[in-house]
């Protein structure tokens, strides 16, 4: 067989060579996937729900069926009542609470009780402040708080919140020779906090503590 003239080769390979690159291109120019300018008009994402994973220390995960039961009263009457976000608040308070009792900060502690639990931590206070003894609470680990139970009736919500906390406590006693008394102890207590349905303040006032199990 007779081999063509070179001019010929060379049209047949540049031919072969436009096929092959025509094919490429149908392969390669082709968008796939997302490209930068459609992520450009798409809407933002909307951020995920925090894991267990994610949670600050102490913040409860998951509410049991009896809990959520508990509450069906309050949510009918209050349904922007959202469990977690108030165990997280309650949290807050209560190691506001503890803090400020300890210290004697009655300006902290007053718009956070009821008249009648305000009136039993100034007594207690007062006591203190007779011995000449100051002291200082300390959280060794943030404060694991359960809801027990939350309802309405009338124009009066309740919660109870189950706190266990490891506490230090450093009390200083008036002779100034004598070490300040460091104990180490854990709580369980159950407080109650309560607001008025309706009204202009949303926020809740602890209105009852009680010892609870361990």
């Amino acid at each position: 067989m007779p081999v063509p003239p070179v001019q010929i080769q060379i049209v047949i390979f540049a031919v072969i060579a436009a096929v092959v690159l025509f094919q490429l291109y149908n392969v390669l120019g082709k968008k796939v996937g997302r490209q930068p300018e459609e992520d450009a008009r798409a809407k933002p994402a909307a951020l995920p729900t925090a894991s267990a994973a994610d949670q600050p220390a102490g913040r409860p995960h998951v509410l049991d069926a009896v809990t959520l039961a508990s509450i069906a009263g309050l949510k009918a009457r209050d349904p922007a009542f959202d469990p977690v976000r108030f165990l997280e608040g309650a949290r807050q308070a209560h190691e506001t609470i503890v803090r400020a009792y300890a210290a004697g900060d009655r300006e902290t502690l007053k718009p956070l009780l009821t008249p009648t639990v305000m009136a039993s931590f100034e007594a207690g206070i007062a006591a203190r402040e007779t011995r000449g003894e100051t002291e200082v609470a300390e959280f060794l680990h943030p404060a694991r708080a359960d809801l027990e139970q939350a309802s309405a009736e009338e124009n009066r919500a309740t919660a109870k919140v189950r706190f266990l906390a490891e506490l230090r406590n450093t009390i200083t006693t008036a002779d100034a020779a004598a070490e300040p008394q460091i104990e180490e102890r854990r709580v369980a207590e159950l407080w109650t906090f309560e607001r008025t349905l309706g009204a202009s303040d949303p926020n809740w006032v602890l209105a009852r503590t009680e010892p609870a199990a361990a």
